[in-house]
């Protein structure tokens, strides 16, 4: 892996890229494996500072990806959720740095919901290159890395099904997904001035999914989230072909520390969206 490490803080090449992919892959599935294993018995909620909820489950798959991470690359620093609400983050990122929610959407796990994920992201110069998306409860599995996005099935802790996804033509009247747990009134302004002709409500990660598999357009987000909530979904739709955009028009950015008016790591408000005609059109 030496190789491989070495090319993620240069320029990394296809085949390490792969490799990179290869591993996310197999920490997301053992993670996603910890995570049921709580799912089907007890689970125990406990409040965080900042009042957000975590599980035994969430800690069991941070846990897992984590030793993953630094045991194939020791040098390359992680920002993880379970961690740096706990303070422990990595003093300088450097130019790449990896990014891990292992449970995104803790509230639908908690209520036994089946759309919440496990996201693991490399980010490179501010930008998520390379990400996994896995629903462990319905086995859907997203993976994307730069110029290819995929969708599988995990059956039996084996991918099945692995398919090239891209995303779609935007046409008028659009689909877009929306938080299930977050839908605010900007959002919902936002909608009607766009004149949505379907709205999906899901949860997690996988809105970001749903725009790289085609199944929809655009996904609004003008409430609070942080960087290990987008990293892996952002990577995987850039990598079938969409983009995310904070309301100025800038592509969003990863690595986000010392902010005037926000803590380390959030992001501001933004649209993602598939193939869509005009920036100007959504902003």
């Amino acid at each position: 892996m030496s190789e491989t490490l070495q090319s993620i803080n240069t320029t990394t090449v296809a085949a390490s890229d792969e490799a990179i992919l290869t591993l996310f892959e197999r920490l997301a599935v053992e993670a996603g494996q910890a995570i049921m294993e709580v799912y089907n018995s007890e689970i125990t909620v406990t409040d965080k500072a900042d009042a957000s909820p975590v599980t035994q489950a969430d800690r069991a798959a941070e846990k897992i990806i984590l030793e993953g991470l630094r045991a194939a690359f020791p040098d390359v620093p992680c920002v993880a959720e379970e961690e740096t609400s706990e303070g422990v983050v990595a003093p300088d990122l450097g130019r790449a740095f990896f990014v891990v929610d292992p449970l995104d959407g803790t509230k639908e796990f908690v209520k036994r919901r089946t759309d919440f994920t496990v996201n693991i992201a490399l980010v490179r110069d501010g930008a998520p290159e390379i990400g996994v998306v896995y629903a462990p409860c319905t086995g859907r599995f997203f993976a994307g890395r730069p110029g290819k996005a995929e969708a599988f099935e995990i059956v039996d802790g084996l991918a099945a099904g692995r398919r090239q996804i891209h995303v779609r033509e935007g046409r008028e009247p659009l689909t877009i997904v929306a938080s299930r747990s977050h839908l605010t009134p900007e959002t919902e302004t936002f909608i009607k001035r766009v004149h949505a002709a379907e709205i999906v409500s899901v949860g997690s990660s996988l809105k970001f999914c749903l725009l790289a598999s085609g199944e929809a357009d655009l996904y609004p987000r003008f409430g609070r989230t942080m960087e290990w909530d987008t990293a892996a979904g952002d990577a995987v739709l850039r990598a079938a072909g969409g983009t995310t955009h904070t309301l100025d028009g800038a592509p969003l950015a990863y690595g986000k520390r010392n902010q005037t008016n926000d803590a380390d790591f959030a992001n501001p408000h933004f649209v993602s969206s598939g193939r869509i005609i005009d920036p100007a059109f959504m902003f």
